[in-house]
């Protein structure tokens, strides 16, 4: 399937010659900059210990540097600055309790909603690193104005980065509009499950074609819990782990 979807060469196609080298991890990205780490603030770790054993995990896979991105959405998961940033204060004292040491900060995964614009508008986003900041929309729903949306990101200063663009279906067949959110200066961030089939064969697809145009520049694990971490310790283990190995994720830049 990879090596068809390789065969040919085109304008900005990246080429993926060769498999991983033997006993290769997840080193090579050396930062995971998508995650759902902090405890009972969303749908990822629901308790200190949660975190501490996907920490571990993802510390054993190779990681080198964490940023965990909880989500906020008004509706669901109303979180805040001060929230995130309690319950970063509070693992990263258990980190340290435990002698686990890995530099962890916390940013956000914002839903593109109204109580986002307000957020916006006051100039209190939490980002990835400088001024990125992720940002989401509804998986069944394809979003409104959004050209105008990421037009007022920029103009406050922050670059958007797109979380998972891959598992947006109404965008399945409407390949260009990755293109024109590429040159409308938004990041694209890869789930690194998406191109095992974890989440179905179109995101799948979509995520290989993505990557064969060379339209992504981040990849994340977007971990929540246990069968997350056991997906990636596969990922290892297949053919699409050299797909990944090769392409030039800018996480190292984090």
């Amino acid at each position: 399937m990879l090596s068809r979807l390789f065969g040919s060469k085109k304008k900005n196609q990246t080429s993926i010659k060769h498999a991983a080298p033997p006993g290769s991890n997840w080193s090579f990205l050396y930062t995971d900059m998508h995650s759902h780490l902090l405890p009972g603030v969303d749908d990822g770790a629901q308790s200190m210990e949660d975190s501490i054993q996907m920490i571990r995990e993802l510390i054993d896979m190779g990681y080198q540097k964490i940023i965990t991105t909880p989500h906020i959405k008004s509706d669901i998961y109303p979180n805040t600055p001060y929230i995130i940033q309690s319950k970063l204060k509070s693992l990263r004292e258990e980190l340290a309790a435990q002698g686990i040491h890995v530099p962890i900060s916390a940013a956000a995964e914002y839903y593109l909603d109204e109580r986002f614009m307000e957020m916006l508008q006051e100039g209190s986003l939490l980002t990835v690193s400088k001024n990125e900041v992720l940002i989401e929309f509804s998986f069944a729903y394809e979003p409104m104005r959004l050209s105008e949306t990421l037009f007022r990101i920029q103009t406050k200063g922050y670059k958007p980065i797109l979380a998972h663009p891959e598992r947006y279906g109404y965008y399945h067949d409407k390949f260009h509009v990755y293109k024109d959110l590429k040159e409308r200066g938004c990041l694209l961030q890869l789930n690194a499950l998406s191109i095992t089939g974890y989440y179905g064969r179109p995101v799948r697809e979509t995520a290989e074609r993505l990557l064969q145009e060379g339209l992504y520049d981040y990849c994340g694990t977007d971990m929540h819990h246990m069968r997350h971490v056991e997906g990636m310790k596969k990922i290892q283990e297949s053919e699409a782990f050299g797909l990944l190995y090769q392409y030039p994720f800018q996480n190292k830049n984090l």
